[in-house]
């Protein structure tokens, strides 16, 4: 509660009992540090109050809010569609959308290696097996 409505409270109170308030600051003394706030009017209201409020139906509310899926009318307008991309054209599309970070990036992928044959023949292994180590 503000200070302000305990303040108003207060006085209505004694208003009642006594049938002076208490000295001290008083609500429209007109000070040279008291501001008052003018009462909003319009659209822009204060919604405290329930006067002029219309009582809404939680189960309206729920059918407003609820989701609706979109996909059967999606997969319709994609499949009726008969016109396709080139294959460039939407790996750089799909390029541009793609975050810039390192992360976001795929791994290129690296052109495997053949595996490289060796240019010695089985001959020469035994060859120099003979002259090396001495065997027959």
């Amino acid at each position: 509660m503000s200070a302000s409505l305990l303040r108003r409270g207060l006085e209505l109170l004694e208003a009642r009992g006594r049938g002076k308030a208490p000295p001290g600051p008083q609500a429209g003394s007109g000070g040279p540090r008291t501001r008052r706030r003018k009462a909003a009017k319009g659209p822009g209201r204060s919604k405290a109050t329930i006067k002029g409020r219309v009582v809404k139906s939680a189960i309206e509310e729920y059918h407003k809010k609820k989701a609706v899926s979109h996909l059967r009318e999606n997969l319709q307008y994609m499949t009726s569609g008969q016109c396709v991309a080139d294959k460039a054209v939407t790996q750089q599309i799909l390029t541009q959308n793609r975050g810039r970070k390192s992360k976001d990036r795929p791994p290129e992928k690296k052109a495997k290696k053949k595996p490289e044959g060796t240019v010695f023949t089985e001959e020469d292994f035994r060859k120099f097996e003979r002259e090396y180590f001495g065997t027959l």
